[in-house]
């Protein structure tokens, strides 16, 4: 009869990586991708982790095996996938300090550039919109703070007291505002067709559309 020794009880328990995950880091990016899809389709809320692991086809110990629980998933959606989406549209407007209207136009493009990079990233925000769903956004801000949003309305502020923006408008609105003109109708035009068959509205005219209507209004160009 075989002799058992500790080290082989020890290696016998030691729980190993589930069957079929041998590609490692391409298998976390699924399941990572699988959830922004599942989070956009149905909210976070109402996504499980089994759910999650029968939308990717793998198993619930596949899921397990590389987030221990939903709060895991978040954060590391957070800081892999969002983290790097507000980067990519922070510093407009440090960088046209005395030219708000070069950084409307250049953040209403990065907004398009951005969506149209990461499909789930407009249906996910017009789902946390509708639905309040304040979980990312929650988290979000547990992580980053609020101090890049307030250095925004400050400089918002100032362009309107030297008068080279609207005085009239909503400094805190203003964001979401361009927002509105651009992640809500590419997140439309993901499921639907927008404008005629010969004129189809895609990601360039609809950043076309939103700067020129923030930047020059529906009047006529002087």
């Amino acid at each position: 009869m075989k002799k058992t020794t500790a080290a082989s009880r020890s290696t016998a328990k030691r729980p190993g990586r589930p069957t079929g995950s041998a590609r490692g880091p391409e298998q976390r990016n699924l399941l990572l991708d699988t959830a922004l899809v599942l989070f956009a389709r149905q909210g976070i809320a109402d996504t499980t982790m089994a759910a999650i692991a029968r939308e990717a086809k793998v198993t619930p110990a596949m899921v397990n095996y590389y987030f221990k629980s939903r709060d895991q998933l978040i954060d590391d959606l957070i800081e892999e996938r969002f983290l790097p989406v507000r980067a990519a549209m922070g510093g407009v407007f440090e960088a046209h300090a005395d030219d708000p209207m070069a950084a409307i136009t250049e953040l209403a493009q990065r907004f398009v550039d951005v969506a149209t990079a990461y499909p789930w990233f407009a249906p996910l925000w017009v789902r946390g919109v509708i639905t309040h769903d304040n979980i990312l956004k929650q988290r979000m801000h547990e992580r980053v703070g609020d101090k890049h949003h307030k250095a925004v309305l400050i400089c918002i502020r100032q362009w309107q007291r030297k008068g080279l923006m609207n005085a009239e408008l909503e400094p805190s609105l203003l964001f979401m505002s361009l927002l509105g003109l651009t992640i809500l109708p590419l997140a439309t035009i993901m499921t639907r067709q927008i404008g005629s068959k010969d004129h189809p509205v895609d990601a360039k005219v609809i950043a076309r559309h939103a700067i020129a209507l923030l930047v020059h209004g529906v009047g006529p160009q002087k």
